[in-house]
């Protein structure tokens, strides 16, 4: 990628960032290896995934290796590639079974099976990714031309979320899912998983995002003929409010459709979207609130919204033109030093990086409101090495 350090206003808290950063991961992964973190426990260290409630199964498993190959791009340590293969091959129980996964397969394969083929064209890697594509593609409803989110077994989420059938949702996270298919069709030439990619993107930005650049969560269609039916509250505050991930998803989900498409319509949303979040952020000292929407009080932060967010900006800034970058770019560095000042921990020998994340509003127990969480680290270092000019794309 185009070497973007100059671009931010403070290249001195850039390296001194990224060296800290190496510190920290170099610490990281001699402690954690091929374990899998989502959050800290209450001792503040990072637990296994499979020690927990979540499981193997959970969307956000392939962001430490995502985490690792960045690393490994950006040092060329062996540590990081051997713990990233170490987690690849524990993910691979999950496509077994098509019971086993939903619309995450990308979150769990892109940073994992996909970038391990990118950077080493691991033919094994290759299988896991191209099997991962095919398990999203099956999930396409072909009368609504949108991929389904969650299978039956989320029916219990889906009462917290306003309830239905979820055999009809979509949901706007899936932006960043689509690029494994993007992949699959660029590795196979097989044109059928762009084009699903493409028409539930094509359906993502008629029902999801609002003319003001505000999103929906969750659109709900009849599974039987697609058509649409409601949108219900999701993560966010209520229904009509704006959850900052699901803004972040769609600013660089939309910038990716972009990137692998070329329609500029694509560009459009992504830029209309991120103009949205760069306004709401702007007014809060570029801190992200969980919800853009939601009542003055209280305040509840999210980390991996603006991180995400971030990442995104960075994104539309390598396809506009050279008068635009600066804007975006500009935004991405206020966004991650806010951030790093507020949430970040560079104590090496404590586990995650920046806390502040929160993985819903309506939290009943507050064990997922302003905590450390794995996916925030990892757009953390994507955006720092995007900045450097050595990260490795993975989407």
């Amino acid at each position: 990628m185009e070497n973007r350090a100059a671009a931010c206003s403070d290249r001195e808290w850039l390296e001194q960032v990224y060296g800290k950063l190496a510190v920290k991961m170099k610490a990281q992964c001699e402690r954690i290896g091929s374990s899998i973190p989502y959050t800290t426990g209450k001792d503040g260290k990072y637990h296994d995934i499979e020690e927990g409630p979540w499981g193997i199964g959970f969307w956000t498993n392939g962001f430490w290796p995502g985490m690792l190959w960045q690393m490994y791009e950006a040092t060329g340590d062996e540590a990081y590639r051997k713990a990233a293969a170490g987690v690849e091959e524990r993910l691979d129980v999950l496509l077994k079974s098509c019971e086993t996964v939903d619309h995450d397969v990308g979150f769990l394969f892109l940073p994992s099976a996909v970038a391990n083929y990118r950077k080493t064209g691991d033919a094994e890697a290759r299988r896991r990714g191209l099997l991962a594509a095919s398990l999203l593609a099956s999930r396409y409803n072909l009368d609504g031309k949108f991929i389904r989110a969650w299978p039956d077994a989320m029916g219990k989420m889906a009462e917290m979320m306003g309830g239905g059938d979820v055999r009809g949702w979509m949901i706007i996270d899936c932006m960043m899912n689509i690029p494994l298919l993007y992949w699959a069709s660029e590795e196979t030439g097989d044109p059928r998983f762009k084009k699903i990619a493409v028409n539930h993107a094509k359906t993502a930005q008629q029902y999801i995002v609002r003319p003001d650049g505000s999103c929906n969560h969750i659109v709900a269609f009849d599974p039987e003929t697609g058509e649409y039916l409601n949108n219900p509250g999701g993560q966010g505050y209520a229904t009509g409010s704006s959850w900052s991930r699901g803004q972040s998803w769609a600013v660089y989900g939309f910038a990716l459709s972009y990137r692998h498409t070329g329609d500029e319509s694509f560009l459009n949303t992504a830029k209309q979207c991120a103009h949205y979040c760069i306004a709401n952020m702007a007014v809060n000292d570029w801190l992200p609130l969980v919800d853009y929407r939601a009542p003055a009080e209280p305040v509840k932060y999210d980390s991996t919204a603006a991180m995400c967010t971030a990442c995104g900006l960075l994104e539309i800034a390598e396809h506009v033109s050279e008068h635009e970058k600066p804007f975006y770019t500009k935004a991405a560095c206020r966004i991650l030093r806010a951030c790093e000042e507020k949430f970040a921990n560079w104590d090496p020998q404590q586990d995650s990086i920046l806390t502040g994340g929160t993985f819903f509003y309506h939290d009943p127990t507050g064990e997922n409101t302003e905590v450390p969480i794995i996916y925030a680290d990892y757009y953390f270092i994507e955006a720092v090495l995007r900045l450097k000019g050595n990260a490795l794309f993975l989407w």
